[in-house]
């Protein structure tokens, strides 16, 4: 036989809280089988006007019937939460009904923590890596994992916080952190929040979560022209002499990427059984992205093999088994803005720079079509190609004469 609950609301006066105009505080009782709850119902009445009996002020007043409609309202609200405590099987105690009503869940039912989740997720992406991701993606998350904890670690004084504790607030002050603390661009933030991004939706397709904390947030981008070389800066930086051999090797792999388009990352991996025999007769390289595992497919232009030759001796590529002297993109970027200076050129160098200006120099204004500019790049659309796609003024003073002698206007 089904053991029935003993259940019931009452309305007292805390007597010995009362205030100087004889008024006391109204609190609500909870009692199921015998065990007791009371939480105040912030609200004050005169004892004179409270009917102990039945819990409720008296008078025809209009403080009165709006005190005994709240009283009332509250009392049918925790008899529905009592009531779909027991339907759905769960706990049901004066306090696990007061909890109901306030909203409040308990510990045990919070389920599934955000870091917990995180490292979850990094650890099954790990496996993959190879497979299906990059090492250089899961590092994104690896960081944007740290970053998390540090966050939660400042903000709310705990190692994790359960799921359901998030809210939209909780990310537009990561949002916040990372543009004050840690001092990103829009960009870098927008980066790192994508990546938190996908761990709720992780945790909303698993369940974990009812209500998505990113409900009317949108992760923006700030639109950013890394810019590229022109044919004159780029001669300069070929034709540059120079008598350190960390700087000349570090010109060379990038004049080595403004005509292959590669990154940095694939320049570094690049070996010789990237180099193929293309349909052609002609040297190419076949190179899978790091960062999307797409194909790449290059010819050799002259100016790359050049380099290729220059390095095939070098000591370090023939014990590494690689075909140009890579340093880090760190120490690039920074022996790059040594070179800058050498050459006058004002412009951030970067290697990043190298693809732009393959992409926009070399190929797109020397009239090489879009489309082949995407599979060289490795791209899997040609929309990601147009973020790289600018005309310089030449190109277009060039489209456009065929223009001056067609019409012949007489004013």
């Amino acid at each position: 036989m089904e053991k029935r609950n003993t259940f019931s609301v009452h309305y007292f006066l805390k007597k010995h809280r009362a205030k100087n105009n004889n008024e006391m505080p109204v609190y609500l009782r909870i009692t199921v089988n015998g065990e007791r709850t009371d939480m105040s119902m912030h609200v004050d009445v005169a004892q004179n006007y409270w009917n102990s009996n039945i819990g409720c002020a008296t008078g025809n007043s209009k403080k009165t019937k709006e005190l005994n409609s709240l009283l009332e309202s509250t009392r049918s609200t925790i008899y529905e939460k009592y009531k779909y405590l027991r339907e759905t099987g769960k706990s049901v105690t004066a306090k696990s009904v007061k909890n109901a009503f306030l909203g409040i869940v308990p510990e045990e039912e919070k389920g599934m923590k955000l870091i917990e989740l995180f490292e979850e997720h990094n650890a099954r992406f790990e496996q993959l890596v190879g497979i299906d991701y990059s090492a250089t993606t899961l590092k994104r998350y690896k960081t944007t994992l740290k970053h998390t904890q540090t966050f939660i670690k400042q903000k709310y004084g705990t190692k994790d916080l359960y799921l359901s504790d998030l809210d939209h607030k909780f990310v537009t002050d990561f949002e916040f952190y990372f543009k004050t603390t840690c001092n990103c661009s829009q960009n870098s933030t927008s980066k790192y929040i994508q990546n938190l991004k996908k761990i709720i939706n992780l945790a909303l397709a698993n369940g974990y979560l009812t209500s998505n904390p990113f409900a009317g947030y949108k992760v923006r981008y700030k639109k950013v022209d890394r810019g590229f070389l022109t044919d004159e800066e780029l001669n300069k930086i070929i034709n540059l002499k120079l008598s350190i051999k960390r700087l000349e090797q570090v010109r060379d792999c990038f004049v080595f990427s403004c005509f292959t388009g590669l990154s940095h990352s694939d320049i570094q991996k690049l070996n010789h059984d990237h180099i193929v025999i293309g349909t052609d007769g002609g040297k190419w390289i076949k190179i899978k992205r790091k960062k999307t595992e797409v194909l790449s497919s290059i010819p050799i232009l002259n100016a790359a093999q050049k380099i290729l030759d220059k390095y095939k001796d070098n000591s370090y590529c023939n014990e590494k088994g690689v075909l140009l002297p890579v340093n880090s993109n760190q120490k690039m970027n920074a022996y790059l803005k040594e070179i800058a200076d050498l050459c006058g050129i004002e412009k951030k160098l970067t290697s990043h720079l190298a693809r732009h200006t393959f992409a926009t120099t070399v190929t797109l204004n020397n009239n090489v079509q879009i489309e082949t500019v995407s599979k060289m790049l490795g791209h899997s659309s040609i929309s990601m190609t147009k973020i790289y796609a600018r005309l310089l003024d030449k190109k277009v003073g060039k489209d456009m004469q065929h223009l001056n002698g067609k019409f012949d206007v007489e004013v």
